[in-house]
């Protein structure tokens, strides 16, 4: 959850707790018959104690925006006939390793087959239709509510390409910008950001890591308005940009009128209480595209990225590049949708961050 609680404030952090989740609720981020996540979740999440999400959750299901039930938690109620006809509003505010063990996302087998048999018997023969060129509108609006829960990124369903992994979508990017010629990446990087870029003709400016992003002398000399970037624990260096390096590379993008790359691997899996804030929610008037993939947090063999493109590159894109048919099955799709839907996704990575902070002490 992106919510921040100002302790200074006259009103009550319950109050301002309230009116995050309220809003939310109203703008499609929860939707009707949704879960939301657990008293303790929140609290960890936002940094408040339990007893504080308590009073919250007291006040929306007295306004009528929740149901508390009884050892099962709180389900949203509230529900408007224009909202439910309307997708979410948007609003501007080396190799990786191939085996993955528990502690670095596997998904518990017993909830994937369940939600595989599920979709089955739900979807029936929908799961043989061909799936639409940017992805199944079910996952395409699912990776949306995510991400508005999740990381405070308020996007469109079409503003979301589905792909085959990450390095398939570096090829759609690469495409998108070959009259740029040069496109500016990490060194080291993961080797196949390089491979894929320069095998679809573009020249890689490889900018040197310091102990926190990009050194500063390299990034002002590239010729690059391209700059593809990992910011949270870059592989295989491990560096995670700080903020200031993070507003760095958004007044580089701003003078340059140039686009970011923001591959955000692993970064569901932090030991921080606190989600890294995305580039893509930190300054509107940057064009930044949001990478991501479940490669790392469900299984390698899921083989499903997808990217956020800025409103102001979609035209472009879907000139160029809208004939290129979705590379990942509709079945994955709805298994996918599925699970982030109903929180299995979610609560799967609060375990992890949970284990990983109790084995580092944090």
């Amino acid at each position: 959850m992106n919510y921040v609680i100002d302790k200074k404030s006259q009103i009550p952090a319950y109050i301002q707790l309230y009116n995050y989740l309220s809003h939310d609720i109203v703008e499609g981020v929860y939707v009707y018959g949704t879960k939301l996540p657990s008293k303790r979740i929140i609290a960890e999440d936002v940094g408040v104690s339990v007893i504080t999400v308590e009073h919250a959750l007291i006040l929306l299901n007295e306004e009528g925006y929740v149901q508390n039930k009884e050892r099962s938690g709180a389900f949203v109620i509230y529900r408007d006939e224009n909202f439910l006809k309307e997708p979410i509003k948007h609003l501007k505010s080396g190799k990786r390793p191939e085996n993955i063990s528990y502690d670095k996302g596997e998904f518990p087998f017993s909830v994937l087959a369940r939600k595989m048999r599920k979709v089955l018997l739900d979807y029936g023969d929908k799961i043989l239709v061909k799936s639409p060129n940017q992805g199944s509108i079910e996952l395409r609006e699912a990776i949306c509510q995510f991400l508005a829960r999740t990381r405070g990124i308020m996007v469109l369903p079409n503003q979301v390409i589905v792909g085959s992994g990450a390095e398939y979508l570096y090829g759609l990017i690469a495409q998108l910008f070959k009259e740029e010629s040069i496109i500016a990446i990490e060194k080291p990087s993961y080797e196949k950001i390089r491979q894929v870029y320069e095998t679809m003709g573009l020249t890689c400016d490889m900018l040197s890591l310091k102990n926190n992003g990009i050194d500063t002398k390299e990034l002002e000399k590239t010729k690059a308005k391209v700059l593809h970037i990992t910011p949270f624990n870059s592989f295989p260096s491990g560096v995670t940009a700080d903020i200031s390096k993070k507003k760095e590379y958004l007044r580089w993008a701003k003078e340059r009128v140039g686009v970011l790359i923001e591959d955000n691997y692993d970064s569901e899996l932090t030991v921080s209480r606190k989600m890294e804030m995305p580039l893509f929610s930190m300054d509107p008037e940057v064009k930044v595209i949001y990478l991501n993939t479940f490669s790392q947090t469900l299984a390698p063999s899921m083989r499903v990225g997808y990217m956020i493109l800025p409103e102001e590159l979609l035209k472009e894109f879907n000139e160029k590049l809208s004939f290129y048919s979705c590379t990942v099955p509709v079945y994955e799709q709805y298994v996918l949708a599925e699970l982030l839907n109903n929180g299995d996704f979610e609560r799967h990575l609060n375990r992890v961050r949970r284990k990983r902070r109790k084995q580092a002490d944090i």
